[in-house]
């Protein structure tokens, strides 16, 4: 221990010594909260200005329907005279959606039949997602609204089309509706501890064989093993420091920012909860220097090693963006998959739900014999007397 700890102290010296390259790691640490935090704000002030602003609507053939231009006239929405060519108008995104009523609405509608109307709209366009369905609910209360009035005329009651009443009780909370939009903070952080870790494990691998003094440190009377493991916990306060400055920066952006103000919903990250993501990943540290230490040591040089480390960063974290786009209920076997088990339970954690200690302690197992078979295979690695001429 006592070697391992002077060739610890020995590389962690040498990367404090290189700021350029710890404080590059720190900053890349704070640039996820930070453009996720301008991405929430930048689409709730676009939201919210969507569903605040008078609606806008180029509507050709106003004359066949009057009734349903007033009744949209009376719902604030400002009327006015679709462009000549309105699909490539909709297409250039000049107009976000067009209503068009034909001659024959009038007859249709006067002998009580279904009237159609046609609403233009480009679909592929995401920012004009709220508008359309404004106006498509807009309409839909229309027809409702006149539909049980015909019934009405008829002595019958609109309650007879109506065969089942939804009452809907919504068990989301606050925090769980929040996730919908901070779901891919997982993968930040298992993104960074990778980052974080890199530019020390490029320096004590490549950048030792690059300078040519990686032979004189193996030639030294003591097991190679020691060597490894020095260099390996080297890494560990620089990855650390990167997560831990990860999460205080995305908990200064959901408790200080007025999220609410632009997105309706109050996103918070409580200290506890901050403070057991870190515990939780932990192990994914010694995982991700492990892995990264093994694959550079591979590399000639430390351009080579830049060019597969962020590639290896990539892939462990790559599962958190898929939890944005699909459910994913936490299973046991699933808690064998490292780097993946603390993603979900993250997920769990922010969403304040109960957590299973057996999945904790599954995860935490399973990622650190994982990150030992890599540390092993390493010190393998070194045991060999070509890694001096790789």
């Amino acid at each position: 221990m006592k070697n391992i700890w002077v060739i610890f102290r020995k590389e962690t010296l040498d990367s404090i010594r290189d700021t350029r390259s710890w404080m590059t790691g720190l900053f890349s640490a704070m640039f996820g909260p930070i453009m996720l935090g301008v991405l929430l704000v930048l689409l709730g002030s676009s939201t919210q200005d969507d569903l605040n602003n008078h609606l806008t609507l180029p509507v050709q053939g106003s004359e066949h329907a009057p009734g349903l231009i007033q009744f949209l006239t009376s719902q604030d929405v400002i009327i006015v005279p679709a462009p000549a060519d309105f699909e490539t108008a909709v297409k250039l995104g000049d107009v976000d959606v067009v209503l068009v009523i034909p001659e024959e609405f009038g007859g249709e509608f006067s002998s009580n039949k279904s009237a159609t109307v046609q609403l233009v709209l480009d679909s592929s366009r995401q920012s004009t997602v709220i508008v359309v369905l404004r106006i498509q609910t807009l309409l839909e209360g229309y027809s409702s609204y006149i539909g049980k009035l015909r019934l009405i005329v008829r002595g019958v009651s609109p309650e007879v089309i109506e065969a089942i009443a939804i009452e809907e009780i919504d068990t989301a909370t606050p925090q769980s509706q929040a996730m919908l939009l901070i779901s891919m903070l997982p993968y930040f952080i298992i993104f960074v501890i990778f980052t974080g870790a890199s530019p020390i494990i490029i320096d004590i691998t490549a950048g030792e064989r690059e300078r040519k003094s990686l032979e004189p440190l193996l030639i030294n009377p003591v097991p190679h093993k020691i060597f490894v493991v020095g260099k390996l916990l080297s890494a560990f306060p620089f990855s650390m420091a990167s997560l831990a400055l990860t999460l205080i920066s995305f908990g200064m952006i959901f408790n200080i920012v007025p999220l609410e103000k632009f997105l309706g919903i109050q996103i918070s990250l409580n200290v506890i909860t901050l403070i057991e993501i870190f515990l939780l990943c932990l192990p994914v540290v010694f995982l991700a220097s492990a892995i990264q230490m093994l694959v550079a040591s591979f590399t000639r040089t430390t351009k080579e090693a830049g060019t597969y480390l962020p590639f290896i960063a990539l892939i462990p974290s790559l599962p958190g963006l898929l939890l944005a786009f699909f459910s994913v209920k936490s299973n046991l076997w699933l808690m064998l998959i490292p780097t993946f088990g603390q993603q979900l339970l993250i997920n769990q954690m922010m969403r304040q739900e109960p957590i299973s200690i057996l999945y904790i302690v599954v995860t935490v197992l399973a990622t650190i014999l994982v990150a030992t078979i890599f540390t092993w295979l390493a010190i393998l690695l070194y045991e060999r007397e070509n890694i001096l001429f790789r």
